[in-house]
């Protein structure tokens, strides 16, 4: 094929054409219907992307790779007198001197190699140099038989032929399939059908799974599994290492098998019995050391050292003063590139996906912030450490299901682990750290061990933060916002606006980690000692035990130094400040915050006179307009201009398709769809809808989210 137009300029005609053609010809020769692998610069042939997104990225992204003149991985067959050159320029790797036995065998080739970090065992065609390859490693090393073993089983499955008439080869169409289970969410009866049917359309010599089962059995030779840890059923302890064998708790006594029976009837039985609750684990090393010994991402991990920009301006955590500061006590950690950097996030959810049924079930996620942000925060970077079962939340016990992660963590850090770095070709030790957690709000506290709940529920303000309770919404009010505003802000001596009061105070200090260490004393070191729960009546305003336990993150040698160790989701938190909002202008019955009760509350404490609820002669009580109610009218505009907004592909969802303009209300909003409405759209709608002395602080509140 013609291929003069990848010289061309981007926006010559010829140039326009010719991405047309490849599209044209790639999306007709791939094995994945419907996705190919972008050959933009960014992507660089790691992501299998639909039609429309490959064509932004070589239309009006990074554009196709310049080296990239055989289309080897999009179905462009070449002969053997082609030169390996040809190719060499790009980050291309695919051989081009023969096409590969099987279809995409090359790539599970590389996979493989990549997963059993046997860089240097190449298996060329003939089963006798595989064969003695396999026997001089077994020589050099007998640690490692199993493991080759394996490797060169999966191997010359990546050569064996499905079936006599296929392209297609036995490990290919293996992984393919499971990937559709696990991208799909197939249960595994669905699965077990689909392999049955394939089965039935395949002639008898198919070499294929008869059901998930044998699927499974199958992928687990390539690594990376789980082990299951029983749990006492009221989250008391794990019975794992030295008290693995127990058959109780320790500490309620509570059997770990669902049916407490004695050890005569245990004899008698002929079925396994079923633990009460189970602790899913998966391994974190294996998973850290994949990074390194894959070609894909191992030059990506020292991209927060090498490869950011460092111009002063907030684009990666590295840029923050927390990483610096961590970086600064400990030199040592910081001078390799490679040590890993991790984030930590956990949250419950309902997995059955009826919102009706009451169910917990907690995924324990860590990040890698070592790589570029578009691939750290990118679905298959993301690490699952720990699955804690259901059907209740552990809430402050969430510490005794961590013990396995922070475990792996304090070897990480103490003394490290020997991993092979395929991009330098060189074994070194590598060591990992913990740089925060990201949750929300109720999750802060099950992590930190401080309580979000009650008079002193801000964590950052701790001890000095300023509550009031409402009478009449019956919940805690903090207030002292204004003093972390600059000293010079009007809003500071605005009293008719706040609570009547100018706000000359100071920010409260940020305690040290020494400091939060000593207050902790009273809780020991041991792992889920949780403090008992007292009436509000017996708790004193001055009470400065307000820690509910002592997080078993203090257990990291390092955790005391972090100066940021626990974030709120800020588009979580978004997500419910812009709904409050708009339910309040909109008056949405049931969710606005502008009630009877708050007008209430706002009379007793004798602020604003003018929204006090009044009685009539005829005995009913009215609310006074506010300055921020709108008529039916102003809604109306105010929805109608975010339903006919239009945004780019990709950058947010159909917003209009949330709003009612007959109902006068908005819903349904994502988070992401939250963020732009917040940061882009509200301040723009409401500028025909409200008074100047709305519209203003409105404008600097949603600026003040843009600045974060």
């Amino acid at each position: 094929m013609d291929k003069s137009w990848m010289r061309m300029s981007r926006g010559s005609k010829e140039h326009l054409d010719g991405i047309q053609a490849f599209l044209n010809f790639a999306f007709s020769n791939t094995n994945t219907p419907g996705f190919i692998l972008c050959p933009c610069k960014r992507c660089r042939m790691s992501n299998s992307l639909t039609h429309e997104v490959v064509y932004d990225h070589l239309m009006t992204g990074p554009g196709i790779l310049e080296g990239y003149t055989d289309w080897v991985l999009h179905g462009e067959k070449i002969n053997a007198s082609v030169n390996r050159e040809s190719v060499s320029h790009g980050p291309v790797t695919a051989p081009t001197n023969r096409m590969p036995p099987l279809d995409g065998s090359s790539g599970m080739h590389a996979m493989l190699h990549d997963i059993f970090n046997m860089h240097d065992v190449r298996a060329e065609e003939g089963g006798s140099e595989v064969g003695a390859q396999a026997e001089a490693v077994q020589e050099d090393s007998n640690d490692f038989d199993e493991k080759t073993r394996k490797f060169f089983d999966l191997l010359k499955d990546a050569d064996t032929p499905l079936h006599e008439n296929t392209k297609h080869s036995k490990l290919g169409a293996i992984v393919r399939l499971y990937n559709l289970k696990c991208m799909g969410g197939f249960s595994n009866t669905i699965f077990s059908l689909l392999l049955e049917f394939i089965n039935e359309l395949l002639p008898t010599n198919a070499v294929l799974p008869k059901d998930t089962y044998e699927a499974k059995k199958y992928m687990r030779d390539l690594g990376l599994g789980y082990e299951k840890i029983l749990a006492c059923p009221n989250d008391c302890m794990l019975f794992w290492r030295d008290t693995e064998k127990l058959e109780r708790c320790t500490s309620c006594k509570a059997s770990k098998w669902k049916e407490d029976i004695s050890e005569e009837e245990e004899s008698s039985r002929t079925s396994k019995r079923k633990p009460a609750k189970v602790l899913r684990w998966f391994p974190l090393i294996p998973r850290l050391q994949r990074l390194f010994t894959s070609h894909h991402t191992a030059k990506h991990m020292k991209w927060h050292a090498h490869g950011r920009t460092k111009d002063g301006v907030l684009r990666h955590p590295a840029d923050g003063e927390a990483w610096k500061t961590f970086d600064s006590c400990y030199p040592d950690f910081a001078s390799d590139p490679r040590s890993v950097r991790l984030g930590l996030s956990s949250d419950g959810f309902n997995p059955f996906g009826n919102m009706s049924t009451t169910h917990s079930t907690w995924p324990v996620m860590l990040i890698p912030y070592n790589l570029p942000p578009w691939m750290c925060m990118k679905q298959p970077y993301f690490m699952l450490s720990l699955i804690i079962s259901g059907p209740s939340s552990p809430g402050m016990k969430i510490d005794v299901y961590l013990q396995p992660l922070i475990s792996e963590l304090k070897e990480l850090w103490e003394v490290g682990v020997s991993t092979f770095d395929v991009s330098v070709k060189k074994k070194f030790t590598m060591r990992a750290a913990l740089m925060w957690t990201i949750n929300d709000f109720p999750a802060y506290a099950d992590l930190s061990g401080w309580s979000t709940k009650g008079k002193k529920a801000c964590p950052c303000c701790m001890h000095s933060t300023r509550s009031t309770w409402l009478t009449y919404g019956n919940k805690q009010c903090y207030m002292g916002h204004r003093r972390w505003l600059p000293l010079d802000h009007s809003w500071r001596r605005n009293k008719r606006a706040f609570d009547g009061t100018q706000e000359m105070g100071t920010p409260p200090l940020v305690p040290s980690g020494d400091e939060i260490m000593r207050q902790l004393e009273v809780f020991g070191h041991v792992v889920g000692h949780v403090a008992e729960k007292r009436q509000r009546s017996t708790v004193a305003d001055d009470d400065g035990i307000i820690w509910k336990k002592r997080s078993i993150f203090f257990t990291l040698p390092y955790w005391k130094d972090n100066i940021l160790r626990h974030n709120i989701d800020v588009m979580h938190l978004e997500k419910n400040v812009l709904d409050n909002i708009i339910c309040t202008l909109l008056d949405i019955k049931g969710k606005t915050k502008d009630n009877h009760e708050a007008r209430k509350d706002l009379q007793k404490m004798c602020l604003r006179p003018t929204l006090h609820p009044f009685t009539n002669d005829n005995g009913k009580t009215y609310l006074p307009a506010a300055c921020f109610t709108m008529s039916n009218d102003e809604k109306y505009q105010f929805l109608k201009v975010i339903k006919d907004v239009r945004v780019p592909d990709g950058y947010a969802s159909n917003v209009s398709r949330c709003v009612k303009l007959k109902e006068h209300t908005i819903g349904g909003l994502k988070s992401h769809d939250s963020h732009i409405l917040m940061q882009q759209l509200l301040p723009i709608a409401l500028r025909g809808s409200l008074p100047k002395k709305v519209v203003e602080p409105s404008n600097l509140y949603c600026n003040s989210y843009i600045d974060t």
